[in-house]
């Protein structure tokens, strides 16, 4: 039976099934975008603006007290918010450019807590050219379309997959070699490593099992906002490396709970021989 979808959620899906449709289009017509140069490997597309604003319009009009953090304008709205729409229009921007059909919308949305601080209280993680939608709200679980959503149940890391974000030229030299000792003392341990080049889409795989684990340094809020709360609703924990809110710094490591304590080792580390 089809999960009822809350008022938050219907909102939600309406609006990155809305985007997702323009996104196709340019996609599939991906040599002719105009495209300018963000940074040293960090592309935008109007295909991208395009899609933030679609977004923005449809979010704005349903809940309009809510505020915003975007991708590509920032912030917006009240300082003093109680509902936040956190919002990655074109998360693996790189690979849509390049013709990779791996990318994804990704929606957050944050809630103001009596004591100040916020919480991922509801994601979206939605992948148009397979038409899978990921999505969660806390307290309700996990779900990919209509499925619910575990994460594996794996505990030997010789058996275990993670994913991963591999640093490129825009990262720092502290971010490289971190990276890079890490991976020298996970790839004797475990199956396999992946990356695939979209954070919130390897956050939604942990949740549905297909990933055991993934771990990325210095994230930005809009590709977490999501993921944060499909694998913890889907039994998971998604925390920095030493299980702190991995919203303060970007580092983010997510896992069942059996590798993640073991994952997290592995990542600190990487930094700690820095």
């Amino acid at each position: 039976m089809a999960p009822n979808l809350s008022a938050h959620m219907t909102v939600m899906q309406n609006a990155v099934q809305r985007a997702s449709k323009r996104l196709l289009r340019d996609f599939n017509e991906v040599e002719h975008l105009q495209v300018s140069l963000k940074g040293p490997g960090d592309f935008v597309s109007q295909a991208d603006l395009r899609a933030e604003q679609s977004l923005r319009d449809d979010l704005n009009r349903a809940r309009p007290g809510y505020a915003f953090l975007m991708e590509e304008s920032g912030a917006h709205g009240s300082d003093n918010w109680a509902w936040r729409w956190v919002v990655d229009p074109l998360d693996g921007t790189s690979n849509f450019l390049h013709g990779i059909p791996h990318w994804a919308i990704s929606v957050g949305l944050e809630r103001r807590l009596p004591d100040g601080s916020s919480e991922p209280y509801a994601g979206v993680v939605y992948a148009p050219v397979v038409d899978e939608m990921f999505w969660a709200e806390k307290g309700a679980g996990a779900f990919l379309n209509e499925r619910r959503l575990r994460v594996s149940a794996r505990r030997d890391m010789q058996q275990a997959m993670f994913a991963t974000g591999i640093p490129f030229a825009a990262s720092s030299d502290w971010q490289r070699s971190s990276y890079a000792r890490t991976l020298e003392a996970l790839m004797p341990q475990i199956a396999g490593i992946r990356r695939f080049g979209a954070a919130s889409l390897d956050l939604a795989w942990v949740a549905a099992g297909r990933f055991d684990g993934f771990w990325e340094l210095r994230l930005k809020p809009w590709d977490i906002a999501a993921g944060l709360v499909i694998v913890r609703e889907a039994g998971g924990y998604a925390t920095d490396t030493r299980g702190g809110d991995p919203r303060a710094e970007g580092d983010t490591v997510a896992a069942n709970p059996h590798l993640h304590p073991l994952l997290c080792a592995a990542v600190r580390e990487g930094l700690a021989r820095g």
